[in-house]
C-alpha cells in the first residue's frame, strides 16, 4: 500500500532532511503512526511540524498526546519516536516492552534504523499516546 500523501510540503520536507537508513524508517514509522486513525477511539490525525520534526495528533480535543518522529541528538544514528515528557508513557513503555526499545529519559523511544521495526510494539505505543487524555 503506498503511504498518504504529504498534505504540507514542510512535512515532506523535514523527512527529505534526515539520512537515507534513518528516512527509510521514519517513513515506515508515519505509516504507523497514521494507521492507528483507524482506531475509532483514536480519529483523524492531524500531520505538521513542532520543533521542526514531523508530529501527529488527534484532531479531536482530549483524545491524545503528541507523538513526534525524528532523530534524538543524544542518539543520532539511530530513530527516535517522542512523546510529551509529562506524561506516563514512557514508564509504561518500559514496563511493556523493555527489551524492544531502547529509551532516553522521558520522552522518547529510540529504535535502530538498520533493523526490523517491531511494528506490533509500535502500534500498541502509539495508540497509547493518542488515547492518553481519553483513558484518564
Amino acid at each position: 500500500m503506498a503511504p498518504p500523501a504529504f498534505a504540507d510540503p514542510r512535512v515532506s520536507a523535514a523527512y527529505d532532511g534526515f539520512a537515507p537508513a534513518q528516512r527509510a524508517a521514519l517513513l515506515a514509522l508515519r505509516q504507523l503512526l497514521l494507521a492507528a486513525a483507524d482506531n475509532p477511539a483514536v480519529g483523524a490525525l492531524e500531520e505538521s511540524l513542532k520543533w521542526g520534526e514531523p508530529a501527529y495528533r488527534p484532531v479531536r480535543p482530549r483524545t491524545g498526546t503528541t507523538v513526534r518522529l525524528g532523530v534524538s541528538p543524544k542518539s543520532p544514528g539511530a530513530c527516535a519516536i517522542f512523546v510529551n515528557c509529562k506524561t506516563t508513557l514512557l514508564a509504561a513503555y518500559r514496563d511493556l516492552y523493555p527489551e524492544t526499545f531502547g529509551f532516553e529519559g522521558e520522552r522518547a523511544l529510540i529504535l535502530d534504523p538498520a533493523r526490523p521495526l517491531p511494528a506490533q510494539a509500535i502500534a500498541h505505543c502509539v495508540d497509547l499516546a493518542f488515547t492518553y487524555h481519553a483513558r484518564r
